[in-house]
């Protein structure tokens, strides 16, 4: 005997054998490519910038924002043989919008964070010549 139950958000089903072996009359319905509850990605069926994708880490919602999606359109939508090479004005006022909330949009010091973390008197060095000949005679 198939029953169901609710326990919380989730449907718990139970069937039995018997009802796995006729076969299914469910329908399937195609999605509606214009349904704006539907799950998009980053570019819309229609080639516009989803600006509500989880992608975009709110940066569109943001005091930034109107500056962030100028950038971003113009970005989307250059037609330059270097895409966004026409974009600098724009993404220069993003950058400087940003600025101006850093505790927002911290500035990605990882340079200066590498070189703080490197022991002194520790520098990188180019192989020698040693070095090299052993790797190439190894590789023969």
């Amino acid at each position: 005997m198939s029953y169901c139950r609710q326990e919380g958000k989730d449907r718990i089903i139970f069937v039995t054998k018997e009802d796995h072996e006729t076969p299914s009359n469910a329908e399937l319905v195609a999605d509606d490519p214009n349904d704006p509850y539907e799950e998009h990605g980053l570019i819309l069926p229609s080639g516009d910038i989803n600006w509500n994708c989880p992608c975009l880490g709110g940066m569109a919602s943001g005091p930034c924002g109107e500056q962030f999606k100028s950038a971003f359109s113009c970005f989307h939508y250059s037609t330059e043989d270097v895409k966004g090479s026409d974009c600098v004005d724009q993404f220069r006022a993003m950058q400087e919008c940003m600025q101006k909330y850093p505790d927002l949009y911290p500035q990605d010091d990882d340079d200066d964070e590498d070189e703080k973390k490197k022991p002194e008197g520790l520098e990188e060095t180019a192989p020698t010549e040693t070095t090299t000949t052993k790797k190439e005679e190894s590789a023969s």
